[in-house]
C-alpha cells in the first residue's frame, strides 16, 4: 500500500512539471491508472519534458576600459547587437545544443547588420538624385519675405484666397465694379483688378517712404498684428494693432498733448538740443495710412479725410470703396 501511494505521488509531481505554465491543478491532474499498468512505473525524470532552452539579448554592453574601443558607429552597433547572454541547460548534454543555437543567432545577427548597412549605403548614394520639388505657395514666407509688386501673380492671389467676397445679402452696390461673378451665393472678386490696385498702392507706399514720410499701418483684427508690424518694419513707419483712439488726428493737441516728444536719429537714439523747439510744435500726423480692416476703423478714415491724409484700404464686397483714397479690392478676412 505504501508503494502504491508513493507511485501516485510521483505521478502527480510528474504531471505538474509537464503541464504548461499557467494551467490549473485540475487540468494537470493525471488519469488514475491501474497498479499493474506499465505506465505506473515510469520515473519522474523520464516523463518530465526537458527544460526549454532560453536565450536573451542585452541592449547595452558596458564598455571595458581594457578592451579596444570601437572606431566607428558600425563597429559599436555590431558589438552591442551580438552581445547575447545564454542560459544553458543544467545537464551537460544540452551544452552542445546551446552552442549551436548561439552560432545560429550570431549568423542571423551578421545578416541583419549587413542588410542594415547596405541599406544605409544605398540611401546615401541615392539621396542626391531626383528633382528638388519646392512648393509654389508658402504662406509663412509672405510675411517674413513678401514678394515685390512685380512678382505678385494671379496664382499667388488665388492661393491666398483673395478672391472670396461676402454673401450676396451683404453686398455693397458701390463695389460692383470689382466683382467678377457669384458662386454658391458668394461674390467672387476679380483678381486682375486686385493685382492692378495692389501694385498702384505699393508704388504709393514706396514713394512716401522714399521721401521720408510717416506711414501708419493699422490692423486691429485678431491675427493682423504680425503682418502690420512686419510691414511697418520694412517701410520704416509706424503700426497700430489696438483700438484707435477717436480724435487722435482731429483733436490731437488735447489727446496727445501730454505725451512726451523727442528727436531721434535713424537708430532711435535721442538727439539733444531740440527741447525748446518742441514746445510749440504741433502733434505729429501720418502722411499715409494703410488700413487692413476699414469697417472697424471708419472713425480713423473719416479723420484722415478731414485732414487731407491719403489712405489705402483693403475693400471687401461689403465695404464702400469711397472710404479710402486707394482701395484694394480683396478679401479682408485673410
Amino acid at each position: 500500500m505504501a508503494s502504491s501511494s508513493s507511485t501516485m505521488s510521483a505521478r502527480h509531481v510528474v504531471a505538474h512539471l509537464a503541464a504548461p505554465r499557467g494551467a490549473s491543478a485540475l487540468c494537470a491532474r493525471p488519469r488514475r491508472l491501474p497498479t499493474g499498468s506499465p505506465a505506473s512505473a515510469v520515473s519522474a525524470v523520464a516523463v518530465a519534458r526537458p527544460p526549454l532552452l532560453r536565450r536573451c539579448y542585452s541592449t547595452h554592453t558596458p564598455d571595458d576600459p581594457k578592451a579596444p574601443q570601437p572606431g566607428t558607429f558600425a563597429d559599436k552597433w555590431q558589438r552591442e547587437f551580438r552581445a547575447g547572454v545564454g542560459l544553458d541547460r543544467p545537464d551537460a548534454a544540452a551544452a552542445g545544443a546551446a552552442g549551436t543555437a548561439g552560432t545560429a543567432t550570431a549568423t542571423a545577427a551578421d545578416d541583419v547588420a549587413a542588410q542594415y548597412f547596405a541599406h544605409r549605403q544605398q540611401q546615401q548614394q541615392l539621396s542626391s538624385l531626383g528633382a528638388d520639388i519646392s512648393p509654389h505657395y508658402q504662406p509663412h514666407t509672405l510675411l517674413t519675405h513678401p514678394p515685390s509688386p512685380a512678382d505678385v501673380t494671379l496664382e499667388l492671389l488665388l492661393a491666398s484666397e483673395a478672391h472670396q467676397g461676402h454673401a450676396t445679402s451683404l453686398w455693397n452696390p458701390a463695389s460692383a465694379r470689382y466683382i467678377h461673378g457669384i458662386r454658391q451665393g458668394i461674390h467672387i472678386i476679380s483678381l486682375e483688378v486686385t493685382a492692378a490696385h495692389l501694385r498702384r498702392a505699393a508704388k504709393v507706399v514706396q514713394e512716401v517712404a522714399r521721401r521720408g514720410g510717416i506711414v501708419l499701418f493699422v490692423g486691429t483684427r485678431d491675427g493682423q498684428d504680425r503682418a502690420v508690424s512686419r510691414a511697418a518694419e520694412l517701410a520704416k513707419g509706424c503700426h497700430l494693432f489696438e483700438r484707435w483712439i477717436p480724435g487722435s488726428i482731429t483733436n490731437g493737441k488735447q489727446i496727445l498733448g501730454k505725451c512726451r516728444t523727442k528727436v531721434v536719429n535713424e537708430h532711435d537714439a535721442d538727439v539733444p538740443g531740440f527741447e525748446e523747439q518742441l514746445y510749440d510744435r504741433a502733434v505729429l500726423k501720418p502722411d499715409l495710412v494703410v488700413c487692413l480692416n476699414p469697417l472697424e476703423n471708419y472713425v480713423l478714415l473719416h479723420e484722415c479725410a478731414l485732414n487731407n491724409i491719403p489712405t489705402i484700404g483693403v475693400i471687401d464686397t461689403n465695404a464702400d470703396p469711397t472710404w479710402v483714397t486707394y482701395p484694394i479690392p480683396a478679401n479682408d478676412d485673410r
